[in-house]
């Protein structure tokens, strides 16, 4: 895989973790929800044979602490930062750009501001549900879950969001099966928890793409959803947005988190994808 280097970047309200590996053009993952950059390991190096991959924890997420008090994300705030780290670790150079979940919802207002800085997205099921024509429904769902997080706590929203977005926990591995720098990191998510449900869950869920600005630059947009959750809700904004750019989504294997359930799968098409820009 090559050698990794551990890296702070302070940006306004955070100090943000990210690690680099690889040489080559720049690609920036950014993970989303309550994970962290560690959640790309397994494709990480597959990917660094030919890249530069940084991979961040995202402001107030395990290793990116807030200056201050938690307060409500903003996605624009979310984008800058991630332009900040192509402006540290690119070297003036326009960046790939692998976003996951909420992560994609960040990519996708970066590639919308700062369309220069990015030489592609791939945008991995982007919960923007805005773009669909039920929204008010799915709305609707994340206020449930947030509401069900302030009611009866951290263990009964977590039931009801895996439901709501098809992930199934009696298909998650059995603790003693995983390595432990894997049960490490599980263990971050859950310290995630309740500042993803407080904080950023709804700004995220609530955010409205200007598609008049993604279609501008949709030869630099790949629309992405996992083969297995493409019924889901996650995967069904990012297949309006499909439509509305001109592009068809490219499926990807697994679910919602298919980088972490077929990293080898998914890494090999992932860096297909980035070699046909």
């Amino acid at each position: 895989m090559g050698t990794k280097t551990v890296n702070k970047l302070a940006v306004p309200g955070a100090t943000l973790h990210y690690e680099v590996t690889g040489t080559g053009p720049m690609l920036l993952l950014i993970a989303g929800g309550g994970t962290d950059g560690a959640i790309f390991d397994g494709i990480v190096g597959r990917l660094a044979a030919d890249y530069t991959v940084v991979a961040y924890d995202p402001r107030g997420n395990s290793r990116s602490p807030y200056d201050g008090a938690p307060a409500d994300e903003r996605v624009d705030q979310s984008a800058e930062d991630a332009l900040a780290l192509i402006d540290a670790v690119g070297g003036g150079e326009p960046a790939y750009v692998f976003g996951s979940s909420s992560g994609a919802i960040s990519g996708l207002e970066l590639i919308t501001r700062y369309p220069e800085r990015v030489r592609l997205l791939v945008a991995h099921e982007p919960p923007c549900v805005e773009v669909l024509p039920d929204a008010a429904d799915h709305r609707a769902f994340f206020e449930q879950v947030y509401d069900t997080y302030r009611t009866d706590g951290e263990a009964a929203a977590d039931v009801l969001f895996s439901r709501g977005i098809g992930l199934d926990e009696d298909d998650a591995p059995a603790p003693e099966d995983l390595l432990p720098e894997i049960v490490e990191m599980f263990i971050r998510f859950q310290g995630n928890a309740a500042n993803f449900y407080e904080h950023k869950l709804l700004p995220f869920t609530r955010y409205q793409p200007d598609l008049d600005a993604l279609k501008a630059v949709a030869a630099q947009i790949v629309p992405a959803a996992g083969a297995e959750s493409m019924e889901f809700l996650p995967a069904r904004p990012i297949q309006q947005l499909a439509d509305d750019l001109g592009w068809p989504t490219v499926k990807f294997p697994g679910n919602h988190a298919g980088y972490l359930s077929h990293p080898e799968a998914f890494a090999t098409l992932l860096a297909r994808v980035l070699e046909s820009d």
